[in-house]
């Protein structure tokens, strides 16, 4: 069927939506086939729960003049994303990144915020699925879009930009993340540099933080727009970034204070603040949003229980951002340190190597108790009086349910499979 007449179509519906579950009233319902299931058998579901039209690509699910037949309904839906996206026209920063893509997203959303009208992914539907559905979202009404990229694989940011075809764009690092995917960590530089080969080949900004050499070395061919700590050439020179527990940035004679944990967060503030500057949004207007900012969803949240300070960072972990989460974690000041660290998924060959790394880092730390919960830790455990290895949750909370802490700054950190905010129930 003609994609511009499925676009008609879809003009005049509220939303798109892909799960029966999430259905609202003139929607249009895609019929997207998973491993487990067949979407085309929740058609009629859909319609009766108030879609206007449903997409679907298995003729034998039918129903009336309601339903649009495609040859493959995830095709559809990308080429309607695609479609509607050159029908809206509107400027699109698009970042991706080993570490830090949905902080600096939701940074970016909030500081152009104070000036346009600014939309961006939801959560992280940042893949062939949900960029597709972050497009279509976007409507006449938006002023600039902002699209999430993830990849665990080569060639998927190069579809992602030929969907998005975006006007800017950001990668926020190289780390070790997708190791088994992109074949090693030279797959995953080149994999997400496939963003800086796009916007070379269609000559558009790239936004590059020259701090990071291995940006600087893959966009010296690029326009772009830079940031750097005590670097005067760049476009916007960050004088100062302190972190103790929170991130304080100052530039231009203003100093910014932020609700985000760690040294490394600063890059991700750093980044929207250039963003901002590059769209000529007031420096106050920036200092307001970015200090207004709260992370949630156990992305670097700062909590309380009794009188224990956590540092919940449970979201996702990679070799990269592990490193860099105790690098900061060392440096606080407080007497009384707790480290519950979980295993990082997505390693391939290299999983019980890296995690023998992070074991070996902190095998000269006789002041910190160290908890590693989960198999590839268990597989490198040492005998250290400060140091607890368990193989799995349920029998590192058997134990921990016993420990009664006080007055501890506690750090959690593991790969979203590990679900290591549990541990708060024994906090």
């Amino acid at each position: 069927m003609d994609i511009s007449y499925i676009h008609s179509l879809f003009l005049k519906c509220k939303s798109v939506s892909i799960d029966t579950r999430k259905i609202e009233l003139n929607s249009l319902f895609v019929a997207i086939k998973g491993e487990r299931f067949d979407a085309n058998t929740f058609a009629k579901e859909a319609l009766d729960k108030g879609a206007s039209y449903v997409i679907i690509d298995d003729e034998s699910y039918f129903i009336d003049h309601r339903t649009i037949l495609v040859h493959d309904s995830l095709i559809a839906l990308q080429n309607l994303a695609k479609f509607h996206r050159e029908y809206l026209k509107l400027p699109i920063i698009a970042l991706t990144g080993s570490n830090g893509k949905t902080t600096t997203k939701e940074l970016i959303h909030v500081v152009l915020s104070k000036k346009f009208n600014t939309k961006a992914t939801v959560g992280n539907l940042n893949n062939h699925i949900g960029v597709p559905l972050t497009l279509l979202s976007f409507n006449s009404e938006t002023e600039i879009g902002i699209v999430e990229m993830g990849a665990n694989h080569k060639k998927e940011i190069e579809f992602l930009c030929e969907l998005a075809t975006p006007d800017y764009g950001y990668i926020t690092n190289f780390g070790k993340a997708h190791l088994e995917g992109f074949g090693g960590v030279e797959g995953v530089i080149e994999g997400k540099s496939e963003m800086y080969k796009y916007l070379s080949s269609c000559q558009k900004l790239a936004f590059i933080n020259l701090d990071d050499v291995i940006q600087v070395e893959k966009s010296k061919m690029l326009n772009s727009y830079s940031f750097g700590v005590n670097k005067e050439y760049a476009d916007v020179n960050i004088t100062s970034v302190k972190a103790n527990p929170f991130v304080e940035i100052s530039c231009s004679n203003s100093v910014i204070q932020s609700h985000l944990i760690g040294l490394y967060n600063a890059n991700n503030i750093n980044a929207a603040l250039t963003i901002g500057k590059y769209f000529k949004i007031d420096d106050f207007a920036i200092k307001e949003a970015l200090e207004s900012y709260v992370p949630e969803n156990n992305r670097s949240q700062l909590l309380t229980k009794g009188t224990n300070q956590i540092i919940l960072d449970a979201y996702n972990a990679n070799p990269s951002s592990m490193k860099v989460a105790i690098e900061n974690f060392l440096q606080l000041e407080s007497l009384n340190k707790v480290m519950i660290l979980g295993d990082m998924f997505e390693l391939g060959d290299e999983s019980l190597q890296e995690h023998h790394a992070i074991v070996a880092m902190l095998s000269h730390e006789d002041n910190i108790t160290c908890y590693f919960v989960g198999a590839a830790f268990y597989e490198n455990k040492i005998h250290k009086n400060n140091f607890g290895f368990f193989d799995s949750f349920e029998s590192f909370s058997h134990e921990f349910s016993k420990t009664k802490l006080s007055n501890a700054t506690i750090l959690i950190k593991g790969s979203r499979g590990m679900a290591l905010e549990r541990t708060l129930d024994f906090l």
